[in-house]
């Protein structure tokens, strides 16, 4: 009697079991036939973000710092005032080479006014030739002096104005190696990094088989030009922006047989942001980004969905149901394809009844229950 209660339990969970597994029949699978559909094609690789500009700021001419006229971290337009160094020992030396330049001049002015006299009385009986040689050595000594004076009044000027040390692009300034006071000069090293924010750029290595075959299947749409380039930020994000191939290595590496491709990508003010406030743009110069490379147009072509594909070290396949209702493992070929959509360029036709749904029941050459798989494709590629 104490067996009753269990018995009772048994006849009902079998009888909540479905026909077929309660009579051990064939398993259940959802079939579906491969479609013809526009898909986006898209290649993934490990890139990485860089600034178009990255300028190391170093002092020309060796002087204290004076003042230090910017926010670290904070965007600076191209020309914009960085530091300024001590300016009087170089407007004092301004000042000398410009009495030189002075001096030398009235000397040669005096000198041509000589020779002239010379010259004049060359054709007199007072006059003598070596009077006039000596008169012209003087002359041609003294405008070369002024040439060397006038030199040195450039040079002096030109490391005056290198007292003040401005941006040579536009973009976000780093931290500030020199306080104000300190010594800086041609070997002090970097005073700070000035980094560009937009655009960026994405670099990427790809086979040159990859990169051949995108360049020749998009000939007839301008080649790379046709080709567009998306990024994946590293907290898993989508970038909303589009970016463009703008150059490929003219080289290949020999130890991986790849080529590094680059893109240009805008990199705007994120909304509602400061163009001062750390953070402020998405991307961020040497950031590891995953890399999609996308054709402009989508490509008409066959189509399953992503989880009917199966792997093992042969390569892919599917499951497909034959004549007489057995599963049979049929070897594919895939194209260039998406994570929802599997682009299939050999293996099955539109005829065929894939499995796409039970692929944990079947196993080759054993009967299955078909029925049709709920529509698993979206309705983008």
């Amino acid at each position: 009697m104490r067996l009753l209660p269990v018995m009772v339990f048994a006849l009902t969970a079998l009888s909540a079991l479905p026909a077929a597994a309660q009579f051990g029949g064939p398993p259940a699978v959802g079939v579906i036939n491969p479609t013809r559909r526009p898909i986006t094609e898209s290649s993934q690789f490990v890139g990485r973000i860089q600034a178009t500009d990255k300028v190391d700021i170093i002092a020309r001419v060796t002087g204290f710092v004076a003042e230090r006229d910017f926010v670290e971290g904070a965007e600076v337009e191209k020309g914009a005032l960085l530091y300024r160094l001590e300016r009087a020992p170089f407007e004092a030396d301004l000042a000398a080479k410009q009495a030189a330049v002075a001096q030398t001049t009235a000397l040669l002015r005096n000198a041509n006014i000589t020779l002239g006299r010379a010259e004049s009385l060359l054709s007199t009986p007072a006059g003598q030739r070596s009077q006039v040689d000596d008169a012209q050595a003087n002359q041609a000594s003294l405008a070369a002096q002024v040439q060397a004076a006038q030199a040195q009044l450039k040079s002096s000027q030109i490391n005056l104005d290198y007292t003040e040390i401005l941006a040579p692009v536009a973009g976000k300034i780093g931290r500030s190696a020199f306080a104000v006071g300190n010594v800086v000069g041609p070997n002090s090293g970097p005073m700070s990094t000035l980094v560009s924010q937009d655009p960026m750029y994405v670099t990427f290595p790809i086979s040159l088989r990859t990169a051949l075959d995108l360049r020749n299947r998009y000939a007839a749409e301008g080649g790379f030009r046709a080709i567009q380039v998306r990024v994946k930020l590293p907290d898993g994000s989508d970038y909303p922006l589009v970016g463009r191939v703008d150059y490929m290595d003219p080289s290949v590496a020999a130890n991986t047989d790849t080529v590094t491709m680059r893109a240009v990508l805008p990199n705007p003010l994120r909304a509602g942001s400061k163009p001062n406030e750390p953070g402020n743009r998405d991307l961020i110069d040497g950031a590891f980004v995953t890399v999609s490379v996308e054709g402009v147009n989508p490509v008409q072509a066959l189509t399953l969905p992503r989880a009917a594909v199966l792997s093992d070290q042969q390569g892919d396949f599917v499951y497909v149901v034959d004549a007489e209702g057995k599963a049979a493992m049929r070897r594919v070929k895939l194209g260039q394809s998406t994570p929802a959509v599997a682009a299939i360029l050999s293996g099955v036709t539109e005829a065929d009844s894939v499995i796409s749904e039970g692929l944990q029941r079947v196993r080759p050459g054993a009967p299955v229950n078909v029925a049709p798989a709920a529509p698993a494709i979206p309705a983008k590629g």
